[in-house]
């Protein structure tokens, strides 16, 4: 059912004895290739979740064949092409390196899915049915909470979970953006690569993925608080369990101190807004304007909402985010590698599907 923010779950099952546990890890996705067939596909699947486009299915085709179709993915076949490496997209490699890591670290085989694309979440869930196993911990790989990412992802696991096996009991992993594994693999890569050089003229920005102001006021469960209090995000309310901006200020706050960031050198803002609706704010591109006219020189840029390189970062910020920050006055941006497949990262994740 739309609107449902179910983020546990188990079905019936026998009273066999359950000795076959698994994990499925799930992220988003990327298209089959970088050319405009292969993006158009994508985003096609992408775009007409209604999760992700809020409109009724027809003015949802509507919008999507004539209006977006057309055009966008000539433009974002570029900019894929632009970060395709020898192994392909990097957030599939980058998750498929992940996936490895953590089945050598913990005893129970890992699986990957992707909500959109391939590996498809109907088939994965076919396979793991096929090898006999009837317990999987499903994580979401996304920290903070969104119906955009995590209900989409949930839901679609639970259908294919129902599709392949009765006997299949689903847990689902609550989203980790305060875990302390998740905050201080992060702040690890902070230091690593900011190396004591907040000068002055330096600063941190944590570039968070946006979504539409309406996507916070619908998941708010008491209607009353997102969006409309001042100061909503630092005000206790029951609708932080499911509100993405309220986590990604979190996460950004225990990050910066685990790093030992002061709060006067790192800032927050908001990326890969679409369309004309109002978007989170600060907007991330005039952010980096901003910062470039107030006289920072150097600014490093960390994407915590992701837990792998992908369009969003390395494209969107690194690239273009590097030439509005030199077109603006700046001198360098550098881009604070995600999570990946980082040592740390897996310990963390090991702690979080246990």
């Amino acid at each position: 059912m739309k609107g449902a923010r179910i983020l546990s779950h188990s079905r019936n099952r026998s009273s066999t004895t359950l000795t076959q546990p698994a994990v499925l890890l799930v992220n988003l996705g990327t298209p089959a290739s970088p050319d405009v067939t292969g993006v158009r596909a994508y985003l096609n699947e992408f775009l007409m979740d209604p999760y992700v486009i809020d409109l009724p299915w027809p003015l949802r085709r509507l919008l999507v064949s004539l209006f977006i179709l057309p055009t966008r993915p000539r433009a974002s076949a570029e900019a894929y092409a632009s970060i395709w490496g020898d192994r392909g997209s990097p957030l599939l490699y980058h998750c498929e390196d992940l996936c490895r890591g953590l089945s050598e670290r913990i005893d129970r085989p890992v699986y990957l899915a992707m909500r959109y694309g391939s590996p498809g979440i109907g088939e994965t869930m076919q396979t793991i049915a096929a090898n006999g196993h009837d317990q999987l911990t499903v994580l979401p790989l996304y920290p903070q909470y969104a119906d955009s990412t995590i209900t989409t992802s949930v839901q679609a696991v639970q259908q294919a979970a129902a599709a392949v096996s009765s006997d299949l009991a689903v847990t689902i992993v609550l989203p980790f953006y305060q875990h302390p594994g998740y905050v201080d693999a992060f702040a690890d890569q902070i230091r690593r690569h900011i190396d004591g050089e907040l000068g002055d003229d330096c600063h941190l920005l944590m570039s968070f993925h946006g979504l539409p102001e309406k996507h916070l006021t619908r998941a708010d469960p008491t209607g009353q608080h997102c969006l409309k209090q001042d100061n909503c995000c630092e005000t206790p309310s029951p609708s932080h369990k499911t509100c993405y901006r309220h986590q990604s200020f979190v996460s950004a706050h225990l990050i910066a101190r685990a790093a030992g960031i002061d709060p006067s050198r790192y800032s927050v803002s908001f990326q890969s807004r679409l369309g004309r609706l109002p978007w989170l704010k600060p907007y991330t591109d005039e952010r980096i304007r901003e910062l470039a006219s107030e006289g920072v020189r150097k600014l490093f840029v960390v994407c915590p909402a992701f837990v792998a390189d992908n369009l969003e970062t390395l494209e969107e910020i690194a690239i273009q985010g590097k030439e509005i920050f030199q077109e603006a006055g700046g001198e360098n941006l550098v881009l604070i590698p995600c999570l990946n497949a980082d040592a740390k990262w897996i310990d963390a994740l090991a702690e979080i599907v246990a």
